[in-house]
């Protein structure tokens, strides 16, 4: 590694986020070139080490992982890495990935037609939540209280077609207090956290929810370390719901947004996401060719 060095931040615009990431990584002596998902193109068999690692943060989750998955094979590091982002894309992964990890989840089911979707629907128990295998922002999820609002529901969604509507995702709803919890997770410390608290169900910032810091308990910390570690690790936005039973995870975020929870947790997080960047440059291979 030269004595300079250069970190791709990739994104599909530039956000706040992106800007303090960009600050936050040259405060720490790095270069950073900023690289546009639009505009790169990458021919597999001319591999070219540009970046010593690659900060992914593409709205585009479909850019992001073909991107990440094409700067692996040139052993060029990503934060995260490919197969990270991959599990934290689809909620299936992330929820069988929990699973498999014994971390507590709200009882999940998939089915594929509307018939096996109403029978799972009835299993899991009334109120249920149909959610898309893949999206963000609290944008097309469904609470279906009863018998006659899920007969609908899968209907209108088995007519729509396509890929995405040809897999029925279904998590029990959790009766939470108005509120959740989102854990910031950077290497192997979880930096802060933050309640997200609305009226609605969905407490979603992006849907107006608003936000106020939450300590970290050890309950907290070793639910959302665990989380993480069942996803592969790195850069991770674990949401969290209080039942009665205690502490469930519901997703893991793996290019999360963090410009709300600065001021309310007092946390420099973009000068931990840097720290955890400039770790892994040195932590990377001798790259081959290139």
């Amino acid at each position: 590694m030269s004595d300079r060095v250069l970190i791709g931040l990739l994104c599909s615009r530039v956000r706040v986020e992106e800007k303090l990431l960009r600050d936050a990584l040259m405060h720490r002596g790095l270069d950073v070139e900023i690289v546009d998902d639009r505009e790169l193109t990458l021919t597999l068999a001319q591999p070219t080490r540009r970046w010593d690692a690659v900060l992914e943060r593409s709205i585009s989750q479909t850019r992001g992982l073909a991107i990440t998955r094409v700067l692996e094979s040139w052993q060029v590091p990503t934060v995260n890495r490919h197969s990270v982002a991959a599990r934290c894309a689809s909620k299936l992964d992330t929820s069988a990935a929990l699973e498999a990890a014994g971390v507590p989840t709200p009882a999940t089911a998939i089915a594929f037609t509307p018939e096996t979707a109403l029978s799972a629907a009835e299993e899991l128990g009334y109120p249920v939540v149909l959610k898309p295998l893949t999206g963000s922002w609290g944008r097309l999820l469904a609470k279906i209280n009863d018998r006659d609002a899920a007969e609908a529901l899968f209907e209108h969604k088995a007519l729509l077609g396509g890929p995405e509507h040809s897999v029925f995702y279904l998590q029990r709803h959790v009766d939470k207090p108005g509120r959740d919890i989102r854990a910031f997770v950077v290497g192997d410390e979880v930096i802060c956290a933050i309640y997200r608290e609305s009226d609605h169900w969905v407490t979603n910032t992006a849907r107006g929810a608003s936000t106020r810091d939450c300590p970290i308990d050890a309950t907290l910390r070793q639910m959302s370390l665990r989380a993480a570690a069942a996803v592969g690790g790195g850069v991770l936005a674990i949401d969290l719901l209080e039942d009665r039973g205690g502490l469930l995870v519901s997703e893991v975020n793996a290019t999360m947004e963090f410009k709300n929870s600065i001021d309310v947790t007092g946390v420099d997080i973009p000068g931990r996401v840097a720290d955890h960047v400039r770790e892994v440059v040195r932590g990377a291979p001798v790259a081959v060719g290139g």
